[in-house]
């Protein structure tokens, strides 16, 4: 029976992941959005490496919208790569892809997936620092319904683990953190700005 539950979980936070990436997968297709190649191919492979060390650690069925959203972030770059979007590559875009890359060693030597987790969890959080420091400044440039769809379709991928460890828990929970956060400052600077 609770396997039943975990399933449903799973599929609707596969649902919610669906629901947020399509209009943004149709503006890159109209050429309405202009998203970051390199910032893509980074959220697409930290979010990969964290699924499959779900997997490892016996998230079950719960891993699964994690890695769906991998493959959709990991498209979204191949898609910014041949609309020719953004392809501008800062220091700090290189970093943040060499720390995503260094988790895969990080992975084998410590035998264990939960140090790649950690550190994937890190470096996904420092890409939330543009957003909130754009969203400071202009918050009602925010889709605050694509963040709400991503700290509810987090909460449904908790739910669904079949198993609970710091290795499965950590990614969902602390974008949970990050989305959660986010639309807070936001709130809070739109009545600030129209104060």
């Amino acid at each position: 029976m609770e396997s039943s539950f975990k399933l449903v979980f799973s599929a609707l936070a596969i649902l919610l992941t669906l629901v947020a990436f399509i209009p943004y997968i149709r503006s890159i297709l109209s050429g309405l959005i202009k998203p970051h190649v390199f910032t893509w191919v980074i959220w697409g492979i930290t979010t990969l490496i964290v699924f499959f060390a779900q997997l490892e650690a016996d998230g079950g069925v719960g891993a699964w919208p994690i890695g769906i959203s991998g493959a959709i972030a990991s498209f979204i770059a191949l898609l910014a790569f041949l609309k020719r979007s953004d392809i501008s590559i800062s220091r700090a875009d290189w970093l943040f892809f060499i720390a995503a890359l260094v988790s895969l060693p990080i992975w084998y030597l410590m035998s264990d997936p939960m140090w790649a987790v950690v550190a994937l969890t890190v470096i996904d959080l420092l890409g939330f620092a543009p957003t909130i420091r754009k969203a400071y400044h202009l918050p009602h440039e925010e889709d605050m319904g694509f963040f709400m769809l991503f700290a509810a379709r987090n909460a449904f991928a908790l739910l669904a683990l079949e198993h609970y460890s710091v290795t499965t828990v950590l990614f969902p929970f602390a974008i949970i953190c990050a989305c959660l956060s986010l639309l807070i400052m936001v709130k809070y600077r739109r009545g600030v700005v129209w104060a």
